[in-house]
């Protein structure tokens, strides 16, 4: 039948794995450098939220000239997190293992990249909304399909 849930139907479920995460007791590696070890996933998360200002919206409040831009650069800064937290554990294993993460993140961003260029210069502009503005008559998914499809295999890897 499973575990007991919180609440009717387990909705106030999510909050109670929240206050027990955070209730948990602070861990770290022994000899970790314990300020970038606990920052670098902080930062990533930072990063992952200032994307979320780009979404066009019809009452527009931000609106950035070189949205597109931004959000390249934002999603290579991930890798230097990653980076970092491996780094920042003082253990051989955990630095091989992110420095193959960030090979596999950069070689994809490299592909990711270039189908937005693609985008880009369709539209000939860097602003996300005018991205969006283009795509009221004919979605650029069934424009560009064989790229559309390239960025959802390169997406979900």
């Amino acid at each position: 039948k499973g575990p007991n849930k919180v609440g009717y139907m387990g909705i106030l479920q999510p909050f109670s794995d929240a206050i027990k995460l955070f209730t948990k007791e602070q861990i770290f590696p022994m000899y970790s450098n314990y300020i970038s070890y606990y920052f670098s996933p902080i930062i990533s998360f930072i990063l992952s939220l200032m994307i979320w200002m780009l979404i066009p919206y019809y009452f527009n409040m931000i609106s950035f000239n070189l949205g597109i831009l931004f959000f390249l650069c934002c999603t290579s800064m991930g890798v230097y997190t990653i980076m970092v937290a491996g780094w920042s554990s003082n253990s051989n294993y955990s630095l091989l293992g992110s420095l193959r993460a960030v090979a596999q993140t950069i070689s994809y961003e490299v592909s990711l990249a270039l189908i937005m260029l693609s985008s880009i210069i369709l539209i000939m502009n860097f602003n996300m909304m005018m991205f969006f503005i283009y795509q009221n008559l004919i979605w650029f998914f069934f424009l560009m399909l064989p790229l559309s499809l390239c960025w959802i295999s390169s997406s979900l890897a």
